[in-house]
């Protein structure tokens, strides 16, 4: 008689030690064992290890793995370092001499299933669909991602909102568009008819039976920007707060996914919808967890939402002349801000050097700046969901010697004098910009 068995496997984590165990009983004399690693489905067997009875002698087919396995008994394998690769089922085959005849081998096996785990190896959480303009006239939808790498099996992933866990309800399937879905949690919106656009006060006031626009006013707070009227000190920093308040707690959407990797791991992607309060939500913390059974403690990662204060300008050449290329760049700000915020350049009182109206980015570059940009005011207006400041710069532009003049001006003037007057002019000119 011939019975085979191997003793099951508890799942086991990248990098340890496994031992697989074939137990078998008879009466018969032995001719081999056979450990197989089965793939495909079942429809591939790839030999890993042999032990030939008749001549004594065990050897392994594992030359990739570079003979990982070491035989401890003639019926047990060892595989020192488990790989993710090396999940799945493993058979072990047993041979002996049928009693009859010498030249038949009578078989049997047993199989187990080997689970290898792997720990998540990176977390993050982004902010979807930023950067994004900051509306202080219609509520708007906000969304936390946050993407889990290199786990196996799927790991579980929950939000917190300063270190205490959200309850959020379910979402399985993505949202067709955000008005179809999302909270409307405005009972209330404490208007500043003052900031409003002209074409809204037009219609009539707020709030007694017309309903509040659903278009957003042009982005960078259009309301603000009289390009001929308005008059601005180089010293101004201004910010945003939203002219709404809810009267109720937010109602959080959360849906989970996952995908799987090519190298047998999963991609985990957890998100949290709700409707924005930057009145609350700003300088919140925001935490995505993950627990996992190849986990000791939970993985975490955390963002607080913060809206950009103080951005720190710097134009170069710091003393621009006729001709030279400027460069006026946001280097960062005074706090940590997240998510991007989204960056818009104007020109107060006219367009900018290429005629645009305005320009998105973190820098702004003026091509060989003309005389007549001297004493010219921009404005980067920072904006993300939470919030949006403004902070102005004066451009400066001195007169470039290497730049050649004619002998006489429009007045018929001579050089020496139109020279004179240049300078006096760029002189009263830093004189009233310090004082």
């Amino acid at each position: 008689y011939l019975t085979v068995s191997i003793e099951p496997l508890p799942p086991v984590v990248v990098g340890d030690a496994v031992t697989l165990k074939c137990n078998f009983k008879t009466d018969g004399k032995m001719r081999e064992i056979v450990w197989y690693r089965v793939t495909d489905g079942g429809t591939i067997k790839q030999k890993i290890f042999t032990f030939d009875a008749m001549f004594s002698t065990n050897f392994s087919q594992m030359e990739n793995y570079r003979k990982r396995e070491d035989l401890v008994y003639q019926s047990t394998v060892r595989l020192p370092e488990v790989r993710i690769s090396d999940n799945g089922p493993y058979e072990c085959h047993v041979g002996i001499y049928d009693r009859a005849t010498r030249e038949k081998v009578v078989l049997a096996s047993g199989n187990v299933f080997l689970n290898v785990m792997a720990p998540p190896t990176s977390i993050s959480v982004l902010a979807a669909d930023t950067p994004a303009p900051f509306s202080r006239y219609q509520a708007q939808n906000f969304t936390l991602v946050c993407v889990v790498s290199g786990g196996k099996p799927a790991p579980l992933v929950y939000f917190k909102r300063d270190g205490e866990p959200i309850e959020a309800t379910p979402l399985p399937e993505p949202p067709a568009g955000a008005s179809s879905w999302a909270p409307r949690n405005l009972l209330h919106r404490d208007l500043d008819d003052t900031k409003l656009p002209k074409s809204l006060a037009a219609d009539g006031e707020l709030g007694m039976g017309n309903p509040f626009p659903t278009a957003d006013p042009p982005r960078g707070l259009a309301a603000e920007r009289d390009s001929v009227t308005e008059s601005i000190p180089e010293t101004v920093v201004s910010r945003e707060f939203p002219r709404w308040v809810h009267m109720a707690e937010p109602i959080y959407y959360f849906r989970h996914t996952h995908a799987p990797v090519s190298d047998g791991t999963v991609e985990a992607r957890a998100t949290l919808t709700w409707t924005l309060n930057p009145q609350i939500d700003n300088e919140a913390l925001f935490s995505c967890e993950v627990k996992h059974p190849a986990l000791s403690m939970p993985m975490q990662s955390e963002v607080t939402l913060v809206a950009p204060k103080g951005p720190k300008i710097t134009m170069t050449p710091t003393r621009a002349r006729v001709g030279d290329t400027v460069r006026i760049l946001v280097q960062g700000f005074q706090n940590e801000v997240f998510p991007e915020p989204l960056f818009t350049w104007t020109r107060v009182g006219s367009r900018l050097l290429d005629g645009s109206a305005e320009h998105d980015g973190k820098e702004l570059v003026l091509e060989r700046v003309p005389a007549e940009l001297n004493g010219s005011m921009y404005r980067c207006t920072a904006q993300n969901p939470l919030g949006s400041t403004d902070t102005h710069t004066r451009l400066i532009v001195f007169e470039n010697p290497n730049i050649p003049r004619g002998p006489e001006d429009s007045n018929g003037s001579l050089p020496g004098h139109r020279g004179f007057r240049f300078v006096l002019a760029l002189t009263l000119t830093v004189i009233l910009e310090l004082t």
